[in-house]
Formats: structure tokens, sequence, C-alpha cells
């Protein structure tokens, strides 16, 4: 946050000036910075409210009505857990009867205040002090400042007597780079398991490309997507794990849950008249087997994640097409037909298939008023090519 620090944001003349920010970003968002300057001698602060207006502007997806009364930084922005997924998380704990809950690599505090909302007790700690003036401003910003105690220092150093729940964030960067391996998190995901030890339910969020191999045999492995992105995975362990696997998929404000054990396999079959595109975090909770008997479906090949009906079964796990058409895959013919049948708006989709859309469309060279879905795929002894249709799930 520059040289200017939050209780200065925070204070009645930062507070008006991050306003005006606001203001101004939606006026002439061009000439914002410039036009912010004239309200204050304090030119430092006026770049630091331009940040936060920019910020909260930002962080409006992940947070709602409440990004306006929040403090960010980019990185602490970019870790937090969107408002939907840390209340569904609350919800859990607190059906689970946990009363106090520690937050550990609380960041700017988007967990704690999920689980103050619920109520519960909160103690957030985190080992950078900046960080940990956000989550003060932020706490009382949002009215839970009584419930949301702040403590500076590591997590793996975190004093849990008492505590009935523990979560913790750990760090999956190192500058830009992503980190994969859960031991090379800040701090690793082995620590902060020896650490909450004694803590009847834990959860640890990770990585949603963790290794299966790695999850331990007493977890439950949840993924949740929002809208159709994989935004987080967790680890749960205590007596609130229920399931080996389990996808969590959020469109709107429903939400729906697919469990299983991520070891089976989908009965492998013909192609059928519809095709489904399991959502993301199916596919990484290795659930299709799952979704395969709940939409009476099956797979084309065993290593494919494309699933095949006769009849259309509408649910938020995945994503319905209607078959119109089903080709070898050959490049030279696809672009004829495409070029007789005037398409000029071409969705390519590929799964199974050695081909990288962007540059197969280029190839294709699609042209006119009509449109289509191409999905580029295989079965057991061929590539196919299979024009399809969404199905719209409207009304």
């Amino acid at each position: 946050m520059n040289d200017v620090k939050v209780s200065q944001l925070n204070s009645p003349e930062g507070l008006a000036l991050v306003a005006t920010a606001t203001r101004l970003l939606a006026e002439q968002p061009e000439r914002a910075a410039v036009a912010l300057r004239q309200h204050t001698d304090d030119q430092a602060l006026a770049v630091a409210a331009m940040t936060q207006a920019t910020l909260r502007a930002a962080a409006y997806p992940k947070f709602g009505a409440d990004a306006a009364r929040m403090f960010f930084t980019r990185d602490g922005l970019e870790q937090a857990s969107r408002a939907i997924v840390a209340q569904r998380r609350a919800d859990r704990l607190a059906a689970a009867g946990v009363d106090r809950v520690a937050d550990l690599c609380c960041g700017i505090g988007s967990d704690a205040f999920a689980l103050a909302k619920h109520g519960l007790s909160v103690v957030a700690v985190d080992s950078d002090p900046a960080t940990l003036e956000l989550t003060r401003a932020n706490a009382q910003a949002l009215g839970l400042a009584d419930l949301v105690e702040t403590r500076l220092g590591r997590a793996e150093d975190a004093d849990l007597s008492g505590m009935d729940a523990m979560f913790a964030d750990p760090s999956r960067r190192d500058g830009s780079r992503r980190i994969f391996d859960p031991e090379q998190y800040s701090p690793p995901l082995s620590t902060l398991w020896n650490t909450s030890r004694n803590v009847s339910q834990r959860v640890c969020k990770v990585g949603p490309g963790i290794d299966h191999s790695i999850i331990p045999e007493d977890a439950e492995a949840e993924w949740v997507s929002v809208g159709g992105d994989v935004v987080e995975a967790a680890l749960w362990r205590g007596g609130i794990a229920t399931a080996a696997r389990q996808a969590t998929v959020i469109t709107g404000n429903r939400v729906t849950e697919l469990a299983g054990t991520g070891d089976r396999q989908a009965e492998v079959g013909k192609l059928g008249d519809y095709l489904y595109e399991p959502d993301g975090a199916v596919i990484r909770a290795h659930l299709v087997a799952e979704l395969a008997d709940l939409i009476n479906a099956r797979v084309a090949h065993p290593r494919i994640a494309y699933l095949y009906a006769d009849a259309l079964h509408v649910t938020p796990l995945a994503t319905p097409y209607r078959v119109q058409e089903v080709l070898p895959f050959n490049v030279k013919k696809l672009r004829q037909l495409i070029a007789e049948r005037g398409i000029g708006r071409l969705t390519i989709k590929k799964r199974g298939a050695d081909v990288t859309p962007d540059k197969l469309r280029k190839e294709l060279r699609p042209k006119g008023d009509n449109e289509a879905t191409l999905v580029v795929t295989r079965d057991e002894g061929r590539h196919l090519a299979i024009f399809c249709e969404p199905v719209s799930l409207s009304g």
C-alpha cells in the first residue's frame, strides 16, 4: 500500500478521498487519477485512495456489496476466498456445532468474516503486520470486530487451545510462480496438520491441481466451482469429513454437491443423442463415474471425460449438448463442410485429441453468418468430429 497506512485510508479524509476516487473512476476512468490529485495536497494518499477504489471495483465479483467498505492489497485480493465459497464453508462448520475457529494465514479476512457472520468466534492469525492491519480494518468496516480477534504470529506457532475448528489458507505462490507441491506451501501442509492435530475439525485450502495420491486417506478432498470455473480445493479432516471426494458446484445462489470415492470408472459405451461436458469440479474430483450414474450416461473412451446419453438430464453438474452429426476427424473435409454451411462463428472444444482450438480454427477458416459447436474427441477406435448445439435450459 506504498507508504500509506490503512489507518490513514480509514480516516475521514482517507475515506472521503476513496469515495471521490470511486466516483471519478465511474465518470472519467481515463483521467480519474489526474483528477483526484486536485482534491488533496497529499499525493501519496491520492495514489493509495485510487488504488483502493480500483481494487474495490475488482473485488466486487468476489465480495459483492461488502467490497465497497473493505480494504485490499492486490495479493490479498487474489488469494482471498470468494464470499459465497467462504459462506458455504462457514455453513458447514456451523452445522457441525463449531463455536470457536482459528483462521490461520487469515490474509485480508474473507473466511474469518464469513465465520463471524454465523456468530462464530474467530481468532485470525497472520505473520504479516500490514496484512493483519487490513484484517482489523475490514472487521471494523463490516461490523464484525467483536467476533474477530486478530493475532500476529506464524501459523505453525499458533495457540489452538480451546478451538473447535481450524481453517488454514497457506500461501501457494512464490512470487508470480504457482506452487503445486503442498510441502512447498508457506507454511507446508504437513506443518499445518501437525499444528492442529488436537483440533477436532480441520480444513486446509490447497491448489485445485493437487495430486490425488498425496491426499491423506482420512481426508475429504473437495473441489469447488463457481459459475463454471474451478476456484479452489480444500481438504477436510475430522468428523466433518463425509466422503473421500466431493465436487461442489455453485451457480448463482444454488449449491449442488456430488460425492464419491474418486476411484471408479464410468461404463464405456456408444455415443448418444446428447453429449455432456462435466463441470471442472467433477472432473478434478474424479467423479465422472458418479455423474454418469446420476444422468444414466456412459463414456466413449475410458480416459476421456465426455459423457453420452440417449435422453436429456438437466443438472448443474454438467453442460449438455444435442448431438447433430458425428464425422471422422479430417481437417480438409471439415473445412469444406464449414464453408458449405456458411459457418462463421465456430466454438471448438476438445478432449483426448492432439489439437489446439485456435490453430484448428485458422485451419478450418470459418466464414459466414451461421454458427456451430465442434467437439473434437475420440472413442476407443478413432478420432471424431462432433457437431452439436448447446441445450437451452431457460424456462
